[in-house]
């Protein structure tokens, strides 16, 4: 399965997510393993781009392969090749479809076969009913046969429980087993069981929040052309005209401060002072020295900055604190600083940790101000 093989690629500027698991391509006389990279818009790649209908057809004409003949010869690019003595496959070619479907379900955030199975088991187990038991069955059914035995999370049991109640008393589940009345009743008790050891779990577990961010990413995309007379989210930006004391001096924004502390150079600090607009001051420093310790300090001294920012501006705080739990993604032309597809967000992260730290502060968990 792929679901923990992570990848994405990028259409237009926008970062769209995938996976992928390793395939057979039969070309010619040969196989060759390979990656099957699956994306959260339905683009598959196997060698050619397709979508769900385009894989089956690579399924059904033997391309992608999920059968392997004895004898043939099989290669990995630049790492090995070999020939198949008794090859075995362990997946489908429905199998491995309804896998790929399943992961493009998950990377959407939308219920897979085995969510919707599930959500049909809780019907059923509601109700007992034969017109839930029905829906039931097709969709354990539907469940990619490989990874049915993966839905209830215990691999003792396994699927046994569910199997056993999706189908009738005197039927055969898909394992050939003969269901009687006394196995439905060691299901039902299995998920009883289940239930009252997940309500004893959550009575005593302590009640620590959701687990997920509550508030939406907040992009600080860019520069505006003029600030507003209020301070919005754009006061987040570093180059928001806000005094920074620091390090002895007073400069008129954290861009002003960050390359001030930078620099060795007395005459290109004045130069920095003198400059008026945050958007300057790299002009102003050009290839004037740095503190040779500066690439190991940098991040330190942002942090440092943006603490005096935001204490000394108890206004720019609120506006901080106003982002809640979110993700905060800066952009700046600096795969360091920056967010997006493969920058590390430094920035972003350390208006993270200000913002946990005044809170922290406000709380009452820090006695003295954050300076």
């Amino acid at each position: 399965m792929a679901r923990n093989n992570r990848t994405y690629r990028v259409v237009d500027g926008e970062q769209i997510e995938g996976s992928w698991r390793p395939v057979f391509i039969r070309n010619g006389p040969a196989y060759f393993l390979t990656d099957l990279l699956i994306f959260a818009d339905g683009a598959i790649k196997c060698w050619d781009w397709v979508d769900l209908d385009g894989l089956r057809e690579k399924l059904e004409t033997g391309r992608v392969a999920t059968h392997l003949e004895p004898g043939m010869q099989a290669s990995a690019h630049d790492l090995a090749s070999w020939r198949f003595d008794e090859p075995q496959m362990w997946v489908t070619a429905e199998e491995l479809l309804g896998e790929v479907a399943d992961e493009i379900d998950q990377l959407n955030g939308r219920p897979d076969s085995t969510d919707r199975c599930l959500q049909a088991l809780d019907r059923y187990l509601e109700t007992r009913a034969e017109a839930d038991r029905q829906p039931l069955r097709a969709a354990y059914l539907a469940v990619p046969e490989h990874v049915r035995h993966y839905a209830l999370g215990d691999m003792d049991a396994k699927d046994w429980p569910l199997r056993v109640l999706c189908t009738p008393i005197g039927e055969h589940t898909t394992h050939d087993e003969l269901v009687t009345e006394a196995m439905h009743v060691q299901a039902h008790q299995y998920f009883e069981d289940y239930e009252r050891s997940v309500r004893e779990w959550n009575d005593n577990r302590p009640a620590d929040g959701p687990d997920q961010a509550q508030d939406p990413t907040v992009k600080l995309a860019s520069v505006p052309g003029k600030w507003p007379t209020e301070p919005g989210i754009e006061c987040l930006r570093n180059e928001y005209p806000a005094t920074v004391d620091i390090g002895g001096d007073t400069y008129a924004s954290a861009v002003h401060a960050y390359w001030g502390l930078a620099t060795t150079d007395e005459s290109t600090r004045t130069a920095i002072h003198d400059t008026v607009m945050a958007l300057s001051v790299e002009r102003a420093v050009g290839r004037a020295p740095l503190r040779q310790d500066w690439p190991r300090l940098r991040l330190t001294a942002m942090h440092a900055i943006l603490r005096a920012k935001f204490t000394q501006h108890p206004e720019l705080a609120d506006v901080l604190l106003a982002t809640g739990d979110a993700r905060i993604e800066y952009n700046i032309s600096s795969a360091y600083w920056s967010g997006g597809v493969k920058g590390r967000n430094w920035l972003g992260r350390l208006l993270e940790l200000v913002r946990a730290e005044i809170v922290a502060q406000r709380a009452g968990f820090i006695p003295q101000p954050v300076t």
